[in-house]
C-alpha cells in the first residue's frame, strides 16, 4: 500500500476550490448528471482510456474513466468507481477518494460533470472491459502531459479552440490540474492545428 502523496492532498485541496470558466459552467437547471474518476498513480501518472470508435457518444476519444450517475450510486464518488471498475476492471478497494472538483458542463452533449479526484494506493491490473465501449486503457505519466514538445492547440471543426493532446473535455481538465499542481511548463499556445475531421 502506498501513502497518498502531500502534493496529491495539497492539489485535491486546490482543484475543490478552482474557479470554473465561464463556458464550463452548469446551467441553472437540464442536463445528464454523471462522474468521472481522475485517478492518479504512484508513476506520477494517471488513468485513461480511450472510447470505442462505435460509440454515439465521444467515439475514440480519449478520457477519463467515468460516466453516468445511476440511482443506485452513491452519488458522484460512487459513479466514478463503479464506471471505472466496469470500464478498465480495476478494484475499487485500491483506490482513496480525495475529494471532488466542482461540477463542470459539457454543452455540446448536456452532461453535468463530477471529476472525482483519487490515489491509486494498490494498484490492480487494468484494460478494456468491454471493447464496444472501451477501445484502451493507458496510465500516461503526468511528465508527458506537461512536456512542452507533446501540447499543442486544436482547432475543431466547430471553430473552437483548445489545449490538446488528450483532447475536448479531458484535456481542459488535465490542463487545468497540470496549473493548480505548478505542473504546468511554457508551451506554445500560438500554434493552432486544424483538428482533422
Amino acid at each position: 500500500m502506498t501513502p497518498t502523496p502531500a502534493w496529491l492532498r495539497d492539489l485535491a485541496a486546490a482543484a475543490s476550490t478552482m474557479d470554473v470558466p465561464r463556458i464550463l459552467r452548469p446551467p441553472a437547471s437540464g442536463g445528464r448528471r454523471s462522474a468521472v474518476l481522475i485517478l492518479f498513480g504512484d508513476g506520477p501518472d494517471l488513468l485513461f482510456i480511450q472510447r470505442s470508435e462505435g460509440l454515439r457518444r465521444h467515439p475514440g476519444q480519449p478520457a477519463f474513466p467515468g460516466g453516468a450517475i445511476d440511482d443506485g450510486d452513491d452519488g458522484p464518488v460512487g459513479a466514478a468507481l463503479r464506471e471505472a471498475a466496469e470500464e478498465t476492471g480495476l478494484d475499487p478497494a485500491g483506490v482513496e477518494v480525495l475529494g471532488t472538483m466542482p461540477e463542470l458542463f459539457i454543452p455540446h452533449s448536456g452532461f453535468r460533470v463530477v471529476p472525482v479526484l483519487a490515489w491509486w494506493r494498490e494498484p490492480s491490473a487494468v484494460g478494456p472491459v468491454d471493447t464496444g465501449e472501451v477501445a484502451a486503457v493507458e496510465r500516461i505519466p503526468i511528465a508527458d502531459l506537461a512536456d512542452p514538445a507533446h501540447r499543442v492547440m486544436l482547432q475543431n471543426p466547430s471553430g473552437r479552440i483548445g489545449p490538446m493532446l488528450i483532447w475536448g473535455f479531458t484535456a481542459g481538465l488535465v490542463d487545468r490540474l497540470l496549473a493548480l499542481a505548478g505542473w504546468e511548463r511554457p508551451w506554445n499556445t500560438n500554434a493552432v492545428l486544424d483538428l482533422p475531421a
